[in-house]
């Protein structure tokens, strides 16, 4: 009986064909890409949000969106006391939950408040650039989402209705979900569309629908919402984790190469950023003053001139080493929106996926409790600091960018302010190759300005597939890049043409070709 049961499951098995592979929607060519951003009120996700609202012409900013996390919830008003096991405040000797809300502000509006501060740079910035949006657009797409509790997504809010409103529209084209925070709210938007259609004829197109246009950028799992309902119940939505983004998470400073670390001293930081109009003065740096919850014993940020030990002795939960005061601070969130950003790279497309926000996750990602409890292990504090990255491709060029954006902010001059190049590659952006063959590059790039250019090309491994041992190709325009000989079918060489103009700051252009090698002719 077991082997005709064997058999007659085979035969089932063969007989029905093998669920179809989920069709993706790309933002088609010409467009922006359509944006939700979801957030809690940390002090990195408002410096996030001041550098997205600068770059706000690349996008069509469709939600603006208050959220909860394990780090940061309201709680509900009532009295509600609440608790999870394995979050920060029953960690690093803590005993402070069950409690009514965890470091959320009574009158919290940190969305609010930089629109208003981008609001006060409108008039400068639209000389600049006449796409940007206008203030009263962006104040239509705020939104409060699910931010009573850490995780909670059992009712329909604001925010959750919108996201659910925009994956059942009738635009061919992704939203992109970015979550700064919990993604309870995705999550809810989720649930709500799975509980109106789940059971009837509409289902299955409407699930297909939602998976094409769904695109997940988090940082992180930080409320175990992704986990807990949407990797089991939507597993095909892309969900993009990166590697190799621009280091801008607290700490960075620390990290990243000497050359690079000039970008995060208080010294660029004050003259490019925090001193610049209401968006500067609303850019959080280490020991400002000021402070995300009056009494958070976790933010010790807006403190200067203390030691670790010192900051302890007052209450304060030390988990990463103060800085110098007005230095850089964070902008941990920024690098789920920087492949969108339109510099030519194309970061965003499914078959171009990779530029100054990092390219595809190949290790895993560690959970936010197993960070937290790496944090407050016993001797975590004494613990060697991590080795400095190498110079980084991108993050000069990023931060050149942000500085000038900040210019234009605060210059109502257009002539008195640097603007980026842009390249025009000749060709196709996706190639197929055979190993050996000659690929020539040629590019050309124009400067708003009029200032000089420097115009070169490179390859970028990382980005890349190639288990090979060819080093690194840089080059002129006109020069060939070489596939190597030993190439096999199915690598991948991503080649940057990179212009940079002699402005202040010297601003930077790219345009990027594929090359993937094609599986040798049938015999």
């Amino acid at each position: 009986m077991r082997a005709k049961a064997g058999i007659v499951g085979l035969m089932l098995a063969l007989a029905v064909p093998a669920a179809a592979a989920p069709t993706y929607l790309e933002t088609p060519a010409g467009e922006k890409p359509r944006v939700v951003i979801t957030a809690d009120p940390e002090l990195d996700d408002n410096n996030s949000l001041i550098r997205y609202l600068l770059h706000a012409p690349d996008f069509r900013t469709e939600g603006l969106i208050y959220a909860s996390s394990q780090f940061h919830w309201r709680g509900d008003g009532k009295g509600t006391r609440f608790s999870r096991p394995g979050r920060e405040y029953n960690r690093f000797g803590l005993n402070l939950c069950p409690c009514t809300s965890w470091r959320w502000a009574p009158d919290e509006r940190f969305i609010d408040d930089a629109v208003d501060a981008y609001a006060a740079a409108y008039p400068n910035l639209s000389r600049h650039d006449p796409a940007y949006p206008t203030p009263a657009a962006l104040r239509a797409t705020i939104r409060w989402g699910n931010v009573d509790f850490d995780g909670e997504m059992e009712k329909d809010t604001p925010g959750s209705t919108l996201i659910a409103g925009l994956l059942l529209d009738d635009e061919q084209s992704p939203i992109y979900l970015h979550a700064w925070g919990g993604q309870s709210t995705i999550a809810r938007a989720l649930k709500s569309i799975e509980e109106r259609y789940a059971g009837t004829p509409q289902w299955p197109a409407v699930r297909s629908r939602v998976i094409a246009k769904a695109v997940i950028h988090p940082s992180g799992d930080q409320d175990d919402t992704y986990r807990d309902y949407i990797a089991k119940v939507w597993p095909e939505i892309r969900y993009r984790r990166l590697d190799g983004g621009i280091p801008l998470g607290y700490g960075a400073q620390a990290r990243v190469s000497p050359s690079d670390s000039a970008f995060f001293t208080a010294d660029w930081t004050r003259r490019n950023v925090s001193s610049r109009g209401p968006l500067g003065a609303l850019y959080r740096v280490w020991g400002d003053g000021k402070q995300m919850v009056k009494g958070d014993v976790m933010d010790y940020f807006g403190e200067s001139g203390k030691s670790a030990d010192q900051l302890r002795a007052e209450g304060f939960v030390v988990w990463t080493p103060p800085r110098g005061q007005g230095e850089f601070l964070g902008e941990g969130d920024t690098t789920t929106f920087l492949n969108l950003v339109d510099n030519g790279l194309a970061g965003y497309r499914g078959d171009m996926f990779g530029g100054w926000g990092g390219y595809a996750r190949t290790t895993p990602e560690p959970s936010f409790g197993e960070l937290l409890a790496a944090m407050s292990a016993p001797g975590a504090a004494a613990r060697p600091p991590l080795p400095r990255l190498p110079t980084h491709p991108f993050l000069a060029a990023a931060q050149n960018d942000l500085a000038a954006r900040f210019s234009w902010a605060t210059t109502a001059d257009v002539r008195a302010a640097n603007h980026p190049p842009r390249v025009t590659l000749a060709g196709a952006a996706l190639r197929t190759v055979r190993p050996g063959e000659a690929v020539p590059i040629a590019a050309t790039a124009r400067d708003p300005d009029g200032d000089r250019l420097a115009l070169r090309w490179w390859q970028w491994p990382e980005a890349g597939r190639y288990a090979g041992r060819a080093a690194p190709a840089r080059g002129q325009p006109g020069t060939p890049f070489v596939v190597p000989a030993d190439a096999r079918a199915g690598d991948r060489f991503d080649i940057v043409a990179e212009a940079e103009d002699t402005g202040t700051p010297p601003l930077t252009a790219y345009g990027r070709m594929v090359l993937t090698v094609a599986a040798p002719d049938a015999r």
